[in-house]
């Protein structure tokens, strides 16, 4: 097949090009703000799942079908370096400037420019990373008591105020938010209910690990009523298929029957796995259809290139011991596991082992689907472990 009309898109965030399976998400989210919009109570979605599911790209689909709609939004991907109030506050204000081009919400967005003005120089000292530019005077006492919890729902309750005015909703689209630390988070959480409690038109659709429900949770106990958690997995059977076979079709290409079982049961309906096979196939086959050599052929350059490109970035920034924690649990499989059995395996005490599991959960490698239990976050993790530190060396502490 050429290579230049290969129809694949492998890569990080980079949408498919058919997003299959995630239509009745899509669906839900679009009603939610639809009834946001008409001042009726829907809840914030916090969508989780595993590394390679494709939630990063779901995410700014649905920013796009809600900016279709006229709905406002804000986009943002909270790293573990930076605060959410720096991160916040240029796409609110940005947010503001858009509603204060609306004649009916002018005077309450200029009002909201005031109120992030006063929130950003309060909490300037605190968050010293806050960039923002201002186009209003602060107002005393409107969202500058310096208490993030306080004036960050001060803002948005101004935010949501003039969307309202304005006919429309304002919408956070925020990735990897399991990194916001717990006390942003609860002010964030806590803002969102004061919206609600006044059926102001705010609402948040996170992505994260599934470390993120239990995180919400211990931020502020409502949680669990605010939000609904849906869990992003893989593609069954039939949305991985159409993934695969419709995009080649429209180039004019097939695929034989084997080739679709062949690699819907190597990439396990992971769609950024999906896409790496499909691509790598798609350049390795001769002519159409594909068949299930061609798909035996690709595999070892798939692997190599998720090797290189998307289990070694996450093995580089763990620590020596952290590696040889991964790698005992990849000696049990894909899990989840139960601590005890991982620390047989290295001949250690679960107490021992703790900061070390603590740390894998904190830096998004590992999370705990039950009480004990440890599992990877990262898809097909257990077989890098093992291609990448094979025999028993690993086992020897230094």
């Amino acid at each position: 097949m050429d290579p230049v009309t290969n129809p694949y898109a492998p890569g990080a965030g980079t949408p498919p090009p058919e997003l299959a399976g995630r239509d009745q998400l899509r669906e839900r989210l679009r009603i939610n703000i639809q009834r946001l919009r008409r001042g009726r109570s829907a809840k914030s979605l916090l969508m989780v799942g595993l590394r390679g599911v494709g939630k990063t790209v779901l995410l700014e689909r649905m920013r796009q079908d809600a900016e279709a709609e006229g709905i406002h939004t804000v986009r943002l991907e909270a790293p573990e370096y930076r605060s959410l109030p720096a991160l916040l506050a240029p796409q609110l204000r940005l947010a503001l400037l858009r509603l204060s081009r609306t004649q009916q919400a002018r005077a309450l967005a200029q009002r909201g420019l005031s109120a992030l003005a006063g929130f950003a120089r309060a909490l300037k000292v605190k968050y010293q990373d806050i960039e923002v530019g201002f186009d209003a005077e602060p107002e005393p006492g409107l969202a500058d008591n310096g208490d993030l919890e306080l004036d960050l729902a001060m803002l948005l309750e101004e935010v949501g105020r003039a969307s309202r005015e304005a006919g429309t909703a304002l919408v956070m689209f925020v990735d990897e938010l399991q990194y916001v630390a717990e006390e942003q988070l609860a002010a964030l959480i806590s803002a969102l209910h004061r919206c609600a409690q006044l059926a102001l038109p705010v609402s948040l659709v996170g992505a994260g690990l599934p470390q993120l429900r239990g995180r919400a949770g211990k931020a502020k106990s409502y949680a669990e009523r605010l939000f609904d958690y849906p869990e992003i997995g893989p593609l069954d059977d039939e949305s991985a298929t159409r993934a695969l076979v419709n995009p080649a079709r429209k180039e004019g290409v097939g695929f034989e029957p084997e080739a679709i079982v062949a690699i819907l049961a190597a990439s396990r309906g992971y769609p950024y796995f999906l896409q790496e096979w499909a691509s790598h196939t798609w350049d390795i086959a001769v002519q159409s259809p594909i068949i299930k050599a061609d798909v035996e052929s690709a595999t070892p350059e798939v692997i190599a290139a998720l090797d290189a490109n998307f289990f070694m970035v996450r093995f580089d920034r763990i620590t020596p011991a952290g590696r040889r924690y991964l790698r005992a649990m990849a000696e049990l499989g894909a899990g989840p596991h139960r601590s005890g059995e991982i620390a047989a395996v290295l001949g250690k005490s679960v107490r021992s082992l703790a900061p070390i599991r603590a740390a894998l959960i904190e830096d998004g490698m590992l999370w705990s689907p039950g009480h004990g239990q440890t599992a990877f976050t990262v898809p097909l993790f257990d077989d890098f472990m093992r291609r990448s530190m094979p025999g028993e060396d690993w086992k020897q502490t230094t």
